[in-house]
């Protein structure tokens, strides 16, 4: 993966302010410049508000003339990249400057700014700066962005459904997301059959984000596609509801084809080594058989319940497979579970528990004791 330095890097700045600097020739883009300097030591974000400062810094007045001035630098086919990123910040603020600072002033500045944010996006995307102005006026803002669903360029249809995500990662929070999730869901209706799977794998994460407050909301919304599908709609709800199908959700599963086993017959799971080191591996397996009549559809996932610096566990669901079985067939499975110690999980020796989950339901557990690694090993 590509680091912030290669993403907003010296030559990345030094570009910015060459190609604004470009469109107002005498009016030279110092604290950007000098931004450079500073660069050292800054995640992705933390550059991006350096430069979106120091660009507000070099271009002082009203909104008015900062848009211009990007409007102008748009006509550069090079005029585009991660340099977009701080750029669409800038806009973001100056406009709510402007609002704050003469709420009764003519011409309408919100919109005008969701406009050149949807023109920066096919550049790069301005998800995380809309929430800026989400926040300030949700209705307005949505009203807009609503607009956005028919636009011809798949990059702003999907700025439509992903700048409002309301788990979107790395993003400011907007309140009214979790408060009124059924808000953003004509946006998601409208661009679920998009004929761009970028467009549609946006709509799946963000109905996956719903799902995880409103678990039911989600469900509905997924079944109302399943009734109107397209060709790729079967593929956006499996995503879609990939959370709720991890929590055994009875109505995810059985819209998603997955019946309660009534007719499975479960053997284990048993594990190869009753103890396990940090640094090593679990190895488990189990058999399953199809005693009724009819093909049974399956989904396989496996639970660890893991020991907690309290004594106590917690399970952290995996996926394992998706399977068919036909009436009498037997299968047996097998899989292996890391212990590599890594920096977002912290292993605590004692007993621990490995759980099958089939079709949502508990299907058999088996203890495996963790102990620290010998002196020099893993």
């Amino acid at each position: 993966m590509p680091t912030a330095d290669e993403l907003l890097g010296a030559g990345v700045v030094a570009d910015l302010a060459a190609r604004m600097e470009a469109v107002a020739p005498g009016r030279p883009l110092t604290a950007v410049r000098a931004t450079v300097a500073a660069l050292d030591g800054l995640g992705l974000r933390q550059r991006s508000d350096l430069v979106r400062d120091a660009l507000l810094t070099d271009l002082p007045g009203d909104y008015p003339e900062l848009a211009g001035r990007v409007r102008a630098a748009l006509g550069d086919e090079g005029f585009t990249g991660w340099l977009i990123w701080p750029v669409s910040e800038a806009v973001a603020a100056r406009a709510l400057e402007h609002l704050a600072e003469r709420p009764a002033a003519p011409g309408d500045v919100f919109e005008d700014a969701l406009g050149l944010l949807a023109a920066l996006t096919p550049r790069l995307t301005c998800e995380y700066a809309i929430r800026r102005l989400l926040n300030a006026d949700p209705d307005r803002a949505m009203a807009v962005i609503a607009e956005w669903t028919a636009h011809p360029d798949e990059h702003v249809r999907r700025l439509a459904s992903e700048g409002t995500r309301p788990r979107l990662p790395w993003a400011v929070r907007v309140p009214v997301l979790f408060a009124r999730p059924e808000a953003t869901l004509p946006l998601l209706h409208a661009l679920y059959r998009d004929p761009s799977e970028y467009v549609r794998r946006s709509v799946a994460n963000h109905l996956n984000d719903i799902s995880h407050d409103r678990p039911e909301l989600a469900v509905e919304t997924a079944a109302a596609w399943a009734a109107a599908p397209g060709a790729e709609t079967p593929r956006v709800i499996r995503h879609a509801l990939r959370t709720v199908v991890k929590r055994g959700d009875p109505r995810a599963l059985a819209l998603l084809g997955f019946e309660p086993v009534t007719t499975l017959a479960v053997s284990g799971p048993t594990v190869a080594e009753p103890v396990v080191r940090v640094g090593g591996e679990l190895r488990f397996g189990f058999t399953l058989e199809n005693t009724g009549t009819a093909p049974l559809r399956l989904a396989i996932d496996y639970l660890v319940h893991y020991r907690k610096a309290n004594g106590s566990t917690a399970p952290k669901v995996y996926k394992l497979t998706t399977t068919t079985l036909e009436p009498g067939q037997t299968e047996t499975l097998s899989r292996v579970r890391s212990f590599r110690q890594i920096s977002t999980r912290v292993f605590h020796p004692g007993e621990h528990t490995v759980e099958l989950q089939i079709n949502g339901e508990p299907c058999g557990s088996a203890p495996f004791e963790l102990v620290m690694s010998a002196p020099g090993a893993g």
